[in-house]
């Protein structure tokens, strides 16, 4: 029978009969079944191979099952096998130990053929679903990588790696486009919790109207235009991470409503009657100053303490412009793979002019303009010449198509000028530009964190 890994099966027994009698029975069964007599030899081959199943005695000569079941424990993950307990001698005790300890299953002596058939079978599933998962795990560890050599990102990627196993509240501070989300990501891929949902809602982007039945959800009927039973985030993320993207534009009403559900777990979908219980670790972010927040009334301060359990700051791109050249290159070569278009290679003249904007829309302003370049430009080598200035990017940059790769970004760059001239006029006055705009200040704010527009922004 030829060697294939994925069904390798190893029985550990110091009775020559115990492993006569399952590897004949198993590889009737179509497995690649093997046999060693003590722990020692188990390890031994474990170490040099793959096997993705073992059924282990507990009494062996020498070392025994359950010492031999941590060390196969101590493992990396994908050469860990799966592991089926056996023993003639078995009693509750010993099974929930073996099961603590990382087995799969406990089977006792005298042995049922249709027994160990079924648990190594599902023993098998469920190796596979572990691989997957371990391989999902590595490819979500790569897209919500933190990127950059600077001091400020090595520092925070440290404090996410002491925190992120935690399940303490985590408050991150940053000005829009900075990379808030990429570390709430990040958080809860090297949590516990990674095999759980990771729920995100943007507080300032939903109506008040609807931002409870957002978070709580609602039974048909409840509101107007419910036609049906919906789930809330808090729900969806129960198990894992809810992210509440610009906490500090939550009113104090839904403020209050989200302290209780901190506080006590629970809460009730609109119009249900019913409490269900919630275990989701929350994660949340802001743009603005929480503490002067507090002084203005705008927001509470029992939920700041809360929330702010595990403070996050992330700079903006001006404070680590030595992590330029290495996020571009990455956006550019994340975009061409995208797109289909040939490897881009930033010069040096093109790093140079990089590193010499200002970035007030910070690392999604350059992944944007990273996009941009991969659109518009065939060549491999990026220069200077294919870098436009800021200024030129609102208004054209003097190209055929006016700089734009689209109608929606030529729109964004209009109404991102005009907002910022607007701001100019009233010295950064976000109220009185407002007003000028025919806007809520409100609106105002959650266009300016759209478009990447600071109330300090010039037009220049």
């Amino acid at each position: 029978m030829s060697r294939t890994s994925s069904s390798r099966v190893l029985v550990v027994d110091d009775e020559p009969g115990i492993r006569e009698t399952l590897t004949g029975v198993l590889e009737d069964e179509g497995y690649d079944a093997e046999s060693v007599a003590s722990g020692e030899q188990c390890l031994e081959l474990l170490a040099r191979e793959t096997i993705p199943v073992v059924l282990l005695d507990i009494w062996l000569p020498g070392i025994d099952g359950l010492d031999v079941l941590v060390r196969i424990g101590d493992l990396p993950v994908l050469q860990r096998p799966v592991v089926l307990m056996i023993s003639g001698h078995g009693n509750i005790e010993t099974a929930v130990r073996a099961t603590k300890l990382g087995a799969l299953d406990f089977l006792e002596k005298p042995l049922s053929v249709e027994r160990v058939i079924v648990a190594v079978r599902n023993a098998l599933d469920h190796r596979s679903l572990l691989v997957q998962n371990a391989a999902l795990r590595a490819q979500t560890s790569a897209e919500y990588r933190i990127l950059g050599d600077s001091v400020p990102m090595k520092a925070l990627r440290s404090q996410i790696k002491l925190m992120a196993p935690t399940n303490g509240r985590v408050l991150i501070y940053g000005e829009s486009g900075s990379g808030k989300e990429l570390v709430a990501h990040a958080i809860h891929a090297s949590s516990p919790r990674a095999d759980g949902q990771f729920v995100e809602m943007n507080c300032a982007a939903i109506p008040e109207e609807l931002i409870e039945s957002e978070l709580f959800g609602h039974v048909r009927g409840a509101v107007a235009g419910a036609v049906k039973d919906k789930t809330g985030k808090f729900e969806l993320a129960d198990g894992g991470t809810l992210f509440l993207d610009e906490v500090g534009d939550m009113s104090l009403k839904t403020q209050s409503k989200v302290l209780r559900v901190i506080e006590e777990q629970r809460f009730e979908p609109l119009g249900s009657g019913r409490t269900l219980q919630v275990d989701a670790r929350i994660v949340a972010s802001t743009n603005k100053n929480i503490e002067e927040e507090i002084e203005n009334g705008n927001f509470r301060e029992d939920l700041f303490y809360r929330l702010n359990v595990v403070p996050f700051h992330v700079p903006p791109l001006r404070d680590r412009v030595e992590d330029i050249p290495v996020l571009a290159q990455h956006f550019l070569d994340e975009f061409s793979k995208a797109y289909g278009r040939t490897p881009k290679q930033l010069l040096e003249s093109a790093v140079d002019s990089l590193t010499a904007q200002r970035w007030p829309g910070n690392v999604r302003e350059l992944r944007n303009l990273m996009e941009r370049i991969v659109i518009l430009h065939p060549g491999q080598d990026i220069g200077a010449e294919h870098i436009p200035s800021r200024r030129a990017r609102r208004h054209g940059g003097g190209s055929a198509s006016h700089g734009f790769a689209s109608l929606k970004e030529a729109r964004e760059a209009y109404e991102r000028d005009y907002v910022e001239r607007t701001l100019l006029s009233t010295n950064g006055n976000v109220t009185r530009a407002a007003e000028v705009l025919g806007m809520e200040r409100s609106n105002l704010h959650r266009k300016m964190r759209a478009l990447g527009v600071r109330s300090d922004t010039t037009a220049s």
